[in-house]
């Protein structure tokens, strides 16, 4: 068996980072005009015809599950992050909810420890008390109206970071990044299909098509983040996730004119640099 190349999980995940950004600018603009549970259960139905290409292409034995025990928990933990994410996108500007997800791999970076049998180093701690006072700057927890919101969306991105693990010990037992993509999807959409039955509100034709990009660009994306994160290790490509502040940034200025303060800057800039501390020291550990 060839040895992955690290260079390409680190492309997967600059891209997929791009995909993802404008497929949250497409969830913010259907805040509010179709229920949560609906924009969930697109996002994950129009990523399954995505999907079948790459399943005709490895036949029959590319959707064979290998560990079904931990599929489910795949299925669990990412429907947490995904409708704690979309439930963000809703409430707060595109970019803070961005950059509140980078606390996923400061998360990940500990929970591996644990979970994943790595070293418990002082600089994982030092970067994640670095990393959450920068959430602090951004989130300021003064009793407004941000408050909760930005605590949803810090539960999802543990859910994310324990999704990212789980993704792991399945590449690590030989699951393919297609089976755990489509397998992830189909279950999601079954499960927001539950969810949305009983407030269901029909889509407009451009609530549709905005429904329709939420799942093709998220499927993209997500077999690229699958792929990355199944072939190197969680705590060397996860870092450069934070390319996705770029484009939401953009976007918020661009079109919700969301302009970032000078706390919110100042937070991002912590939280990014102590992610990318952790990640430099990964890397020399590993060398």
């Amino acid at each position: 068996m060839s040895t992955p190349d690290p260079r390409r999980a680190i492309l997967a995940i600059l891209l997929a980072s791009l995909l993802y950004a404008g497929m949250g600018a497409c969830v913010k603009a259907l805040a509010g005009e179709v229920p949560l549970a609906q924009v969930v259960l697109g996002r994950n139905i129009f990523a399954l015809p995505v999907l079948l290409p790459l399943l005709l292409r490895q036949g029959r034995g590319g959707l064979r599950m290998r560990a079904p025990g931990l599929h489910a928990q795949r299925l669990v933990w990412g429907f947490i992050g995904m409708a704690t994410a979309f439930h963000g996108y809703a409430h707060l500007p595109l970019a803070t909810v961005t950059a509140l997800g980078f606390t996923m791999p400061l998360m990940l970076a500990l929970l591996a420890v644990p979970l994943l049998g790595e070293r418990m180093e002082r600089a994982r701690l030092l970067c994640a008390a670095l990393g959450f006072g920068g959430v602090l700057l951004m989130v300021r927890p003064d009793g407004g109206g941000a408050m909760a919101p930005s605590l949803v969306v810090l539960a999802g991105a543990f859910a994310w970071a324990m999704a990212m693990i789980t993704i792991r010990r399945m590449g690590a037992s030989g699951e393919s990044g297609v089976a755990i993509v489509f397998w992830f999807s189909l279950g999601c959409a079954l499960v927001a299909l539950a969810w949305s039955i009983p407030g269901w509100v029909w889509p407009t034709p451009r609530q549709w098509a905005l429904l329709a990009v939420v799942g093709f660009v998220a499927a993209f994306a997500q077999v690229l983040m699958t792929e990355a994160y199944r072939s190197a290790e969680p705590t060397l490509v996860a870092p450069f996730e934070y390319s996705a502040i770029l484009w939401t940034t953009l976007l918020g200025v661009v079109v919700w004119a969301d302009w970032p303060d000078g706390w919110d800057a100042a937070g991002v800039a912590v939280l990014v640099g102590a992610g990318l501390w952790l990640w430099r020291r990964e890397a020399a550990l590993r060398r």
